[in-house]
């Protein structure tokens, strides 16, 4: 069983409509039409087994019926495509026999309201003195995406015959024209362009309509050396030679928008934009060709978005991205999409500018979208102060040009033409002006080829599809056209694309106003002066960056000179009163030339501090490499002055005291000129490291770029701070070279000054304060160094950090030294030379004391010497005495009890325990004065004997 269809127009046989739900196997059903309709398509269907109808596949349709007068043409032919009855989409093709020439169109459309769309054509006899006609194949596309030819052809046509009326244009011709519909669908394009190239007549020029079918046609047409004209189509691929080699256009392509664009971004000072695309080939072409151009302006496209539907990522993106100049380039449609994310992105104020194509509807973004979920206060918010750039289609000036006609009259003849029809619901109204110059130009250039070609014994009615000679002198014409149209000055460049005036506008206030012209023909850009921005005027490029360079504090920099300048005076004070001084003895036994140098070596290393805390806020960028010179050798040499003087003493102290005896007497003279080589050495190695650092890698100044900062004011500035250093090539190799040698000399002066803390000599009487000093330079300096690198970046911390370093370093180093002298000379008044304090009997007693006790020392080593031999002598000597006992008590076994007392004879040793009793006063005056001094009485002790046994075995 089947469903019976509910829809009229159907007869049931035998039933009821209430009866048609559910018919059986085998019921036929019959099509009716009403009125003079006629059915097209299966008239009766049968209910099949399956559930279905018979010839499902073909529809039944009710058409009307355009007259069958038109299918007959006396002295002529007339073929009907498709075969069959002349209804909707039925096409007939009129030709005349030999002899006879057809008046008329030689094509005709049954429309829908069953009418033909073209009056019957009929065949005349062929007359020698009437015109001979040239043919133009056309494609106007009066239905589909874009209807242009329901403006274009009538415009075409009204050009037409303006240009067979002229006497003084193409005189012995009559111009043609041959259209079909192409629906702006280049399947349906396809075929119409096999019907006009295999139909006669033979047609000398092809006029297609939009891109997509221009496309098609001008790729195909120069296999029949045919030139291609366009009246509609912008697509910027058809400039291509290579690909499209007859092609010319009256339409210019998207790409003249550029020209247009880049001028105005060179006239705001712009070089640097953004674009977002939709992502279709017509864009993409735009958009490659605007790149380069804009490449050659010296302006950046920094962000480059596209999209194919949904524009929310693109526009987070140019957010993102910081763009503030934007070129978009979608249709309308997605221009609501766009700029519905782009008020929710607040990608829109003062700060931005937008540029859009201009062939919008002037209330574009006032129209209710259902794809966009903005209100159109939303909307009218986020384009307000956009700009567009629109090819200019009407000639703005009152000019009269080929066609004698000025661009208004243009325009009233044109609406005669249409009936009244309302221009905005007229499709291709704006391009009209186009299609009307593109029959002038076509004209134009077929004049102009009549005498050539009559030179070379030619006619432009002997072309034929094979016959290149004149296709190439139709193309020289149209390559060298020029003339004033009513749609500008029409002009063509190297790629056969229409040069034409740009007209730029901005929305102002919810509505467009015209605030310029560009002529991309020579350049001109005819401005009226009457943009209006948000802000003060055009917004910048991109957020406005200020450099402003991080100066160091002067507060603190006056500050750590103040105590640098009184380190300096304390370090001359204490210079001066150690060359004062320098003869008194108590000075002398201290080096007091390592001394000046440790104090010169101070004076130096403060003066470093002056030059570190100098920036470019006190010199000229020039002079900064200067600065960094004097810090460095200015530490340098300050370090290996100061801290090499008191390195050579700690060094000698441990070289001479720490060794055997035997080298000690060897070593205990101190030669000077060896602690001041010393000195030389570390301090020329200081200057030849120094040295090779600036001849190899000299040190100049580098500038360290910080985070961009916000400034407080609602000001469209960043804020780039900048700092300067010192700086070379391999700055951290040469650093680490430094501060390696640097850190051994003061690790190893800390170990030194540990090894000899308890030492105590007259040759270098202050080297605890000499280790004391080591010890608080070597810790600040190991803490300073790596800190420093740490906060270079803080020039204020930095600096702190270091000077003050510098500063404690120095300090305690003058005070630990040099102090203690001064307070010592002062307090017990020993301020006089070697030989004022001769003559002085306080001084002469000390000097005896120190002699005393240089003669003191000397006798106990004598001592300790005999000591050691008697010892030796007493221990032989017991074991001797214990043999002796021994042997007498095998002997005498029965008597050992009685001889135990016996004593023993004076030739032998003393019994283990036995101490001879002796008085001190017998001791001579030397040995009684030293035995107090050093520990023979600790080695005696082991053998339980008193001290009053060494007159004894001194004698």
């Amino acid at each position: 069983s089947c469903t019976g269809p509910l829809d009229g127009g159907i007869r049931y046989r035998g039933l009821t409509q209430e009866q048609v739900k559910i018919l059986p196997v085998d019921y036929e059903i019959e099509y009716i039409c009403r009125g003079s309709r006629v059915i097209v398509g299966p008239k009766v269907r049968k209910c099949l087994p399956n559930g279905t109808w018979t010839d499902m596949n073909q529809l039944s349709r009710c058409l009307l019926v355009c007259p069958r007068s038109w299918m007959s043409l006396e002295n002529g032919r007339v073929a009907l495509l498709p075969p069959g009855q002349p209804v909707e989409g039925t096409v007939l093709h009129y030709s005349c026999h030999a002899g006879f020439l057809l008046e008329g169109f030689n094509i005709s459309h049954c429309t829908k309201l069953g009418k033909w769309d073209s009056p019957k054509p009929f065949c005349v006899c062929e007359d020698t003195e009437r015109p001979k006609k040239l043919y133009i194949g056309a494609l106007f596309p009066m239905s589909g995406g874009w209807p242009g030819g329901q403006a274009c052809l009538p415009a075409a046509q009204m050009a037409l015959d303006l240009v067979n009326n002229r006497t003084d244009i193409l005189p012995d011709y009559e111009l043609e024209l041959i259209h079909y519909d192409s629906m702006c669908d280049p399947g349906e394009a396809t075929k119409l362009l096999y019907d006009l190239l295999y139909t006669e007549p033979i047609k000398i020029v092809l006029m297609p309509g939009c891109s997509s079918v221009s496309t098609l046609v001008a790729e195909a047409a120069r296999m029949w050396n045919l030139i291609v004209f366009s009246y509609g189509s912008s697509s910027p691929a058809l400039s291509n030679r290579q690909r499209f080699p007859t092609f010319f256009r009256t339409h210019p392509s998207a790409t003249l928008h550029n020209p247009t664009r880049v001028r105005l971004f060179q006239k705001w000072g712009w070089t640097k934009i953004a674009t977002i695309q939709q992502t279709t080939e017509v864009f993409t072409s735009t958009l490659d060709d605007l790149e380069e151009r804009v490449k050659e302006a010296g302006i950046e496209i920094s962000v480059r978005q596209s999209f194919l539907t949904d524009p929310a990522v693109a526009v987070k993106n140019l957010k993102r991205q910081d763009a503030r100049i934007i070129v978009g380039l979608f249709y309308e449609t997605e221009a609501r999409k766009v700029f519905c994310e782009v008020f929710k992105e607040k990608l829109y104020g003062k700060k931005y500018v937008w540029f859009l194509i201009g062939w919008y509807a002037d209330n574009w973004f006032k129209i209710k979208d259902p794809a966009i979920n903005c209100t159109v206060e939303n909307m009218t918010e986020a384009v307000e102060g956009h700009v567009t750039t629109e090819i200019v289609m009407l000639n703005p000036e009152t000019v009269r040009g080929a066609s004698n006609l000025t661009s208004q009259e243009f325009l009233a003849q044109l609406m005669s033409r249409l009936g009244g029809k309302n221009p905005e619901e007229t499709g291709g109204f704006q391009e009209a002006p186009l299609a009307y110059d593109a029959v002038w130009a076509l004209a134009l250039a077929l004049n102009k080829t009549v005498a050539p070609l009559r030179a070379k014994s030619w006619a432009l009615e002997d072309f034929n599809y094979n016959n290149k000679e004149i296709t190439a002198e139709i193309y020289r014409a149209l390559n060298t056209s020029s003339f004033e149209g009513v749609s500008g000055h029409v002009v063509f460049d190297a790629q056969g694309s229409r040069m034409a005036w740009t007209l730029i506008e901005q929305l102002q206030g919810g509505s467009y106003k015209k605030i310029g012209y560009y002529d991309s023909t020579k350049g001109n850009l005819s401005w009226y002066g009457n943009d209006k921005w948000i802000g003060l005027g055009p917004p910048a490029d991109q957020t406005k960056v200020i450099e402003e360079f991080r100066y160091l504090s002067q507060k603190l920099f006056v500050s750590v000179s103040v105590f640098a300048g009184l380190g300096i005076l304390l370090g001359i004070v204490c210079l001066s009163f150690n060359i004062y001084n320098s003869s008194v003895r108590y000075i002398q036994n201290s080096q007091p030339y390592l001394n000046n140098m440790t104090a010169v070596g101070c004076v130096l290393a403060l003066a470093a501090v002056f030059p570190l805390g100098i920036d470019g806020l006190h010199i000229q960028r020039s002079q900064f490499p200067v600065v960094c010179q004097f810090r460095l050798w200015l530490l340098g040499l300050g370090f290996s002055l100061a801290y090499g003087s008191m390195f050579t003493k700690i060094w000698w102290v441990h070289t001479v005291f720490t060794k055997k005896d035997e080298k000690k007497e060897k070593r205990k003279h101190l030669e000077p000129w060896k602690l001041y080589a010393t000195v030389a050495v570390l301090l020329a190695i200081d200057v030849l490291s120094l040295l090779i650092w600036q001849i190899m890698d000299p040190l100049h100044i580098t500038v360290e770029k910080f985070t961009k900062e916000a400034p407080k004011e609602d000001l469209d500035v960043l804020i780039q701070p900048l700092l300067e250093h010192c700086s070379s090539e391999k700055m951290n190799t040469w650093l680490g070279v430094v501060y390696g040698y640097k850190g051994l000399l003061l690790l190893l002066g800390i170990f030194l000054a540990y090894e000899t803390k308890s030492i105590s000599t007259e040759k270098i009487n202050d080297h605890r304060a000499v280790g004391m000093a080591i010890y608080n330079v070597s810790v600040l300096c190991m803490i300073t160094a790596p800190v420093t690198m740490i906060l270079s970046s803080q020039q204020d911390a930095s600096f702190a950090f270091a000077s003050l370093a510098i500063i404690f370093s120095v300090y305690i180093t003058l005070v630990v030294l040099f102090v203690p002298k001064i307070r010592r000379l002062i307090t017990r008044g020993e301020w006089q030379s070697e030989q004022q304090d001769t003559l002085k009997t306080g001084s002469s007693t000390n000097n005896n004391d120190e002699e005393k006790s240089r003669q003191l020392e000397r006798e106990n080593r004598e001592l300790q010497k005999i000591i050691q031999e008697k010892e030796e002598r007493v221990t032989e000597l017991r074991s001797q005495l214990a043999e002796r006992q021994a042997l007498r008590s095998r002997r005498r076994p029965s008597v050992q009890n009685q001889n135990q007392n016996h004593s023993v004879p004076s030739s032998q040793a003393e019994p283990p325990n036995y101490c001879p009793a002796t008085d001190k006063q017998s001791l001579p005056p030397s040995f009684s004065n030293s035995s107090n001094l050093y520990q023979g009485e600790g080695k005696l002790s082991r053998n339980n004997c008193h001290n009053s046994r060494l007159p004894l075995l001194y004698k």
